[in-house]
């Protein structure tokens, strides 16, 4: 195995994988901002905000995702701005998590009884008010459940990034394999970096799945 050795190979990965963390935290972070902003703006009822914000989950829903990284990566250089990896993968994340998560919100939101907004309103709440005293909290709890294994999804989107040099698990495996020239072994140690990654969410999701059912 050339100079490396079993531990070289997962040193170099564990390092990695804090890449991978941090890519899926900013990515999540980032479309959830960008994707409760765009709810609030849809429910909003002003006009052409609605269309816009349909226009804009079918744009980023419709855009395989490492063809949305290459776009990020070209596409920023074309306003002058020196673009690093790390920019690139953030910003072709976000817009992909956020459109994402505008549908799963606001399929939660709708999942609240009409009655609900009319008590609110029989309040003289205004919108804002309704949102955060009345529709958000009950739609959280509905929405916790799918937002947590969504994450899912954006970790191992993260893998993606290798195409535009981000060094995360996969780029560094990648990297490793070469080096090596045992590609099985490393990939093998890469899939199960990204098991133990993911595994925990998904259990974690489908907890609150099960709590969420128990309490309603």
């Amino acid at each position: 195995m050339t100079d490396f050795t079993y531990w070289d190979i997962i040193r170099n990965l564990l390092l990695a994988g804090r890449w991978t963390i941090a890519l899926s935290v900013i990515a999540f972070v980032g479309g959830g901002v960008v994707g409760l902003l765009l709810l609030i703006l849809r429910m909003s009822k002003k006009p052409g905000a609605e269309a816009f914000v349909v226009g804009y989950v079918q744009l980023f829903q419709g855009i395989p995702l490492l063809v949305l990284l290459f776009l990020a990566y070209y596409g920023i250089a074309l306003f002058g701005i020196d673009t690093s990896p790390w920019v690139a993968a953030g910003v072709g994340l976000t817009l992909y998590a956020s459109a994402f998560l505008t549908e799963i919100w606001r399929g939660c939101v709708q999942s609240i009884p009409r009655g609900q907004w009319e008590a609110s309103q029989s309040l003289a709440l205004n919108f804002g008010e309704q949102l955060r005293y009345i529709i958000l909290p009950q739609a959280l709890k509905i929405a916790i459940p799918p937002t947590v294994g969504f994450l899912v999804q954006v970790i191992k989107g993260t893998a993606l990034a290798s195409v535009i040099g981000f060094m995360e698990l996969t780029k560094v495996g990648k990297t490793i394999a070469n080096a090596t020239f045992n590609p099985f072994l490393v990939f093998g140690c890469v899939a199960v970096c990204y098991f133990l990654l993911c595994y925990p969410v998904s259990l974690y999701a489908k907890s609150l799945e099960r709590k969420m059912n128990a309490h309603h």
